[in-house]
């Protein structure tokens, strides 16, 4: 066993040295001021006690720096990944509950093992089967969904729902109980956090700082509306005035915690566990190829399953919530200057020293603020050009993307996924069922071949040149023989058929019996097969089957030789006039 493979760790600490310790606790201790914000503030909402964020970004954080393979990712709580644990959870029991939080245990140690034997299996690529398109539509989904959800932290009212238009019903029902004091701190907050984005760094830069630390700056603003909401809250003794707290926090690092072993509520949360799993590992693995390209660096997404799924089993153990990389707190983590993991696990001592001594201080920190930092961060996630690209270039794409949107925004994020998911394989299938065929001819002069449609090219009638541009399957098996018996009974001087193959990677055990029916039915019809540019691993397998044995023509390495030597047994060609 390749223990570097395993622990990539040890490829990188033989050589980490004080330049590397100083860059990453630079970057750790920047990282660490502003993931204390975000980690209560999607413990909140989860549906989970704010500690809950904490706890979920100390000892995944140590996990991910021993089996990770990203230099700069940070993991932690992110806001599709509670609201997918939210909207898992609330049908199964109350809001705040202790079933509530076993069930929140119990996803992050289903998803660490599903993503840990993956990732040991080598099953990275499942990943693939959510297009971007369907990822894009989720993501924009559930950002407006996590925006609206904040909407009564902002108001201070109470409100439920995990779709917009539940969402929606409820907040236009408590309208009349808005609390005026939060709605203050709380647009307050979010009108900072906005200015923040585009005015607080060109402000800094007019002060004398340099641009980097100006913009490393501006994205750790949440912490200083934190600290001055708090400080309001506490001076002004708001609470009393109806403004909702984060209120009392047990101070301490995490204990161990055991997930619940009632074979009933695993199977209630497997589905979830799953889908929050695999959209947690999609978002993680594009920001870290994202992070490692500009340093020419590489992550490998196998073990990036492995590392996740490490960092979700220490989250559940230690009484957190499901994590992934993020996409705000690993870029800050880069433009910080992280060198290695190192840094994570030196951000997750910041965390633990503020579970041991500042839980008394967070006890002041406004809800509202919270909800306004989360606003703030979602906005980035909805991508609404996106859908018009997606229309322009493709409209089956488009409808998967288009149904993902709605069915997250007026049903749930899981129905949302699921069909998102669906819909692209049903659409991959049909359109793969239904290969592009071209029949070719020589342009005149050279030795290439093009589509008789699209270009003055030569041909003979005696012989016919049919390019498959695509692998063939047990989908489109069954098309490709009816194209060809349809071209022979259409073209009555045929005697050579040759299947141009250049774009044919794969045939399946149902694709060649349909071609040595086809081989059999040419036969009869006095037309000899031929293959033509068949790629070493296909021909691989095709070799010493009853297809090779049995076919009438010859296989061929490329479509001119094919030209040159059927053209010898047949008249000249003639142009063709299309």
């Amino acid at each position: 066993m390749n223990l570097k493979r395993y622990l990539p760790i040890l490829q990188w600490a033989p050589a980490y040295g004080r330049g590397e310790a100083a860059s990453d606790l630079i970057a750790a201790a920047i990282v660490t001021v502003m993931l204390i914000p975000q980690s209560l503030a999607y413990a909140l909402l989860a549906g989970l006690p704010a500690q809950v964020g904490l706890y979920a970004s100390i000892l995944p954080l140590v996990a991910y720096a021993v089996f990770g393979t990203s230099r700069t990712l940070s993991v932690g709580p992110v806001a599709v990944v509670s609201l997918m644990t939210a909207a898992a959870l609330a049908p199964l029991a109350a809001l705040g509950s202790a079933e509530y939080m076993a069930g929140a245990v119990l996803i992050a140690i289903m998803s660490g093992l599903m993503l840990t034997v993956m990732g040991i299996l080598r099953l990275g690529f499942l990943a693939n089967f959510l297009s971007h398109p369907v990822i894009s539509g989720f993501i924009s989904a559930s950002g407006l969904v996590i925006a609206a959800s904040q909407l009564k932290h902002l108001l201070g009212v109470q409100a439920s729902g995990h779709n917009l238009l539940d969402i929606g019903q409820s907040l236009l029902s408590a309208f009349g109980d808005m609390n005026t004091p939060t709605l203050f701190v709380g647009a307050g907050t979010l009108l900072f956090l906005c200015w923040a984005r585009h005015g607080l760094k060109p402000l800094l830069e007019k002060l004398g700082l340099t641009s980097r630390l100006a913009d490393i700056l501006t994205k750790t603003a949440p912490i200083l509306a934190v600290l001055s909401t708090t400080l309001l809250a506490w001076l002004f003794r708001l609470d009393q005035q109806g403004v909702r707290l984060v209120g009392e926090i047990p101070s301490g690092l995490p204990s161990l915690t055991l997930p619940s072993l009632d074979p009933a509520l695993w199977s209630q949360l497997a589905v979830s566990a799953l889908l929050i799993s695999i959209v947690g590992f999609v978002e993680s693995v594009s920001v870290g190829q994202t992070l490692a390209a500009k340093r020419r660096q590489r992550i490998d997404p196998d073990q990036e399953l492995i590392g996740l799924g490490t960092a979700n089993l220490s989250a559940g153990f230690s009484g957190g919530m499901p994590v992934t990389g993020g996409f705000s707190r690993s870029v800050v983590n880069f433009d910080a200057g992280a060198e290695t993991p190192a840094a994570g696990a030196y951000a997750a001592v910041g965390i633990g020293l503020a579970t041991l001594f500042l839980t008394p201080a967070i006890a002041w920190l406004p809800q509202a603020t919270l909800a306004a930092t989360i606003i703030v961060a979602v906005v980035t996630l909805v991508d609404l050009p996106a859908l018009l690209r997606t229309f322009r270039y493709s409209r089956t794409d488009f409808g998967a993307m288009l149904a993902t949107i709605v069915l997250t925004l007026v049903h749930s994020v899981e129905a949302g996924i699921i069909a998102g998911v669906g819909l692209s394989i049903s659409l991959f299938l049909y359109r793969t069922s239904r290969p592009h065929c071209a029949v070719l001819g020589r342009v005149p002069g050279t030795e290439h071949f093009r589509n008789v449609l699209r270009h003055d090219v030569e041909v003979c009638p005696k012989i016919t040149f049919l390019r498959v541009d695509e692998s063939l399957y047990f989908a489109n098996a069954r098309f490709l023989e009816e194209t060809v018996i349809e071209l022979v009974a259409r073209e009555l001087e045929l005697k050579d058929l040759v299947l141009v193959c250049p774009a044919v990677n794969l045939i399946d055990a149902s694709a060649l019996e349909s071609l040595e029916a086809m081989n059999e039915r040419l036969s009869d019809a006095g037309v000899r097969l031929h293959l033509s540019e068949v790629k070493g691993p296909v021909m691989d397998r095709l070799k010493g089957t009853e297809l090779l044995q049995r076919m009438g023509g010859q296989v061929f390495l490329s479509t001119y030789q094919a030209w040159k030597t059927l053209n010898g047994h047949h008249s000249a060609a003639a142009p063709f006039e299309g």
